[in-house]
């Protein structure tokens, strides 16, 4: 079956974590399925690197965290937060490659 992230998460967001690092959060909206995307690895560091077109080394961390049924991605920001041709200084406008992201299960 194919899912949408934007209709099984209740929260996708993107901020600052520094001024040289993004985070993003995904939020899903019941444990039965995060659970299915955690063992299917949906959200890795391959498919989130071609997401945003980005190496995956720039990936500094990729974390399943069960207690909150999200998923958190931290990565290396392309530029940093408030230098020279940066626009987006808190880093809250990154999140939308995410909204249409669609996956089987």
């Amino acid at each position: 079956m194919e899912y949408s992230l934007r209709d099984v998460a209740s929260v996708i967001r993107s901020k600052n974590s520094g001024p040289y690092e993004l985070t993003f959060d995904i939020i899903f909206k019941d444990f039965d399925l995060y659970e299915k995307v955690k063992a299917a690895k949906v959200i890795c560091e391959k498919a989130f690197a071609e997401r945003y077109n980005i190496p995956e080394s720039n990936i500094m961390n990729l974390v399943y965290f069960d207690p909150a049924k999200a998923v958190k991605i931290t990565i290396v920001r392309p530029i940093p937060s408030g230098s020279l041709g940066e626009t987006d200084v808190y880093g809250a406008q990154q999140h939308s490659p995410l909204m249409n992201y669609t996956f089987n299960l």
